[in-house]
């Protein structure tokens, strides 16, 4: 009889090569080890959107001078919502406000390596993340037009 680590093990591998298959060896690096997770610090703004599965992404961004400095996400998702939520956060650090419009889901598919990196089924985890990174980059524009005036 297997003890319960070797059966433990072997479910672990199994998930493994399940999710390897998922989502390809990138998109697996990036599930077991999701860079961007969780609020930065000097966070300031966010935004959120909630897909028909009833999952949510959020996204965070540290903005100055009109440039994100950093960005974090968070998702009550599946793993396909957390690969796409670091990724969407990965696509905003750096990037000047006015540019993260051009953030898609389309976008967040090809950083991720291309449509075959996401189940069709979970495909739609890459717009609920530009959208939420959309939200943030709205709050950040409200923010600034209420201190404006």
């Amino acid at each position: 009889m297997p003890s319960f680590d070797e059966i433990v093990n072997e479910l672990q591998g199994k998930i493994n090569n399940e999710t390897i298959e998922a989502f390809g060896q990138a998109g697996f690096e990036r599930w077991r080890n999701p860079p961007h997770r969780g609020k930065p610090a000097k966070a300031n703004y966010e935004g959120a959107s909630t897909g028909g599965c009833g999952e949510t992404i959020r996204i965070f961004l540290y903005i100055d001078d009109d440039r994100v400095c950093d960005a974090g996400f968070a998702t009550d998702g599946c793993g396909s919502s957390m690969i796409s939520g670091s990724m969407a956060a990965e696509l905003a650090v750096g990037k000047p406000c006015d540019d993260l419009a051009a953030i898609t889901g389309e976008t967040v598919l090809e950083g991720l390596g291309g449509a075959d990196c996401l189940p069709v089924d979970d495909q739609h985890c890459a717009w609920l993340a530009a959208n939420a990174l959309h939200e943030a980059v709205g709050d950040y524009y409200k923010q600034t037009v209420k201190r404006k005036k």
